[in-house]
């Protein structure tokens, strides 16, 4: 273990204990529950993220878990990180309480590769300053150990063994990450992540009562019982929509108000033409619809574009400092002012199309909203239903954009047309682009695009 550093004030003398207290009460409750493996194999930061390396997590302990004859849970490797939350209460790296992670992965002997996995997606929470949450999904793309599997995205749900503990800088829950197959994935954020997670827990193969990952799974739980599953995942989707409410997309949005030669005081947003820049109000806003999403939240609501911002309800954190309300006031007056367009073209890689159903069935026709954020820029498109307040789209008047933030309002009426129309996205399937779908009595057309299109604006 390393020596803490020296914190003025915290301790008699100014000196923090040898054995930080943050980390003092995740290895109590690990004690706890392994009171027999004092020292469990670790992988260790060799160089510390607030030291400069490149590892967020300092530890990651690897526990045998015996596992639950009882319940059928087979033994099984269990991965605890520490470093997620304030270990240390001095600032070198937190200015918040986050949560522990941990992972359960069954194999004989102790691979590497859990450890690897948890620092990509602690390096993740670091650089884009977001959290996790219980029922949130990653989408990995790829074999989680780097193999042939059909595992290879995540959900994240409360660990069901460790309990939450006290330290002097907060309360640390534990998170554990879950392996899945793309159709799981794709399950939870039609619906919702728990959902998805309590029909895997009665699946042994899938995970069990305590979900642990076997990489060597084959079968999603939908090949296991296709009736039966997809059931309750139609009927949850039906009678509790979507928890998502938003996505890191490959999208842009086209005003096809004017003709494209006028180019003083255009209003197209174009692939090709420099993004525009969203003003810290309207990033917050994006960012909170974004968060949102990721929690069970389920008030229709936009947080308000104008007026402070009220951050009483969230913790303090790191995020803020990006943010002044000040800002906004150096953004040209066109940037910051909603216009209404009569005309749009939306256009969308195909991943994010296949969301579109997702957005429409299962946001929308619940009274909510679903914003697409594209990873290439600024550009934002967020669909409203009728019944959500704050937004700048209206009844009268559908499209209505700020800067690069397009909002769509779509009434009840025509979502439903809109899923008849694009039914055939729902596949998941590759299929013959480009795709067009075009409403001209609602000045509305939606395109389904290459990859390529969006990786090479140039081109």
């Amino acid at each position: 273990m390393d020596e803490a550093r020296p914190t003025s004030g915290s301790q008699a003398h100014g000196l923090v204990p040898l054995f930080p207290p943050g980390l003092q009460a995740i290895y109590g409750e690990c004690r706890r529950l392994y009171p027999d493996q004092a020292n469990p194999l670790q992988v260790t930061a060799i160089v510390k993220y607030w030291l400069g390396g490149p590892d967020p997590l300092d530890y990651i302990s690897m526990y045998r878990n015996v596992g639950c004859p009882s319940q059928d849970i087979q033994e099984h490797w269990h991965y605890v990180s520490f470093g997620l939350s304030d270990l240390y209460g001095d600032n070198r790296v937190h200015e918040f309480t986050g949560t522990g992670g941990p992972s359960e992965v069954g194999e004989t002997a102790p691979p590497t590769w859990p450890a690897e996995l948890m620092q990509g997606l602690s390096r993740y929470v670091f650089q884009s300053e977001n959290t996790f949450c219980s029922g949130d999904h990653v989408s990995w793309h790829s074999p989680l150990d780097n193999s042939e599997s059909r595992i290879q995205h995540m959900l994240l749900t409360e660990d069901p063994q460790m309990q939450p503990v006290q330290t002097p800088f907060g309360t640390v829950s534990f998170l554990q990450i879950v392996g899945v197959c793309t159709e799981e994935l794709q399950a939870a954020q039609q619906w919702n992540g728990q959902g998805i997670l309590e029909l895997m827990r009665g699946v042994r193969i899938a995970g069990g009562p305590w979900l642990i990952t076997d990489m060597r799974r084959g079968e999603t739980i939908f090949d296991i019982d296709p009736h039966l599953q997809q059931e309750r995942v139609d009927q949850g989707i039906e009678a509790e929509g979507s928890n998502l409410s938003g996505v890191s997309a490959k999208c842009v949005w086209d005003d096809l108000s004017r003709p494209p030669e006028d180019e003083e005081d255009s209003r197209s947003i174009c692939i090709a033409s420099q993004p525009r820049r969203l003003s810290d109000k309207d990033t917050e806003q994006i960012r909170e619809t974004l968060r949102k999403g990721l929690e069970f939240n389920t008030k229709p609501a936009l947080p308000p574009i104008s007026g402070p911002r009220q951050n009483h309800d969230r913790p303090q954190s790191r995020k803020d400092s990006l943010e002044s309300e000040s800002s906004s006031a150096i953004v040209p007056h066109e940037l910051v002012r909603t216009r209404q367009l009569e005309s749009v073209h939306l256009k969308f890689n195909q991943e994010s199309g296949t969301l579109l159903s997702l957005c429409l069935r299962g946001r929308l026709l619940h009274g909510r909203h679903f914003t697409f954020k594209s990873i290439n820029g600024d550009t934002a498109i967020t669909f409203v239903s009728s019944g959500v307040e704050g937004a700048f789209a209206t009844e009268e008047h559908p499209y209505a954009a700020h800067g690069p933030w397009l909002q769509i309002l779509l009434t009840e009426e025509f979502v439903e047309q809109m899923l008849s129309d694009i039914q055939e996205l729902n596949t998941h399937e590759e299929s013959k682009l480009p795709k067009e779908y075009s409403w001209p009595e609602k000045k509305l057309k939606i395109s389904v695009l290459p990859d390529s299109v969006f990786d090479n604006p140039l081109q």
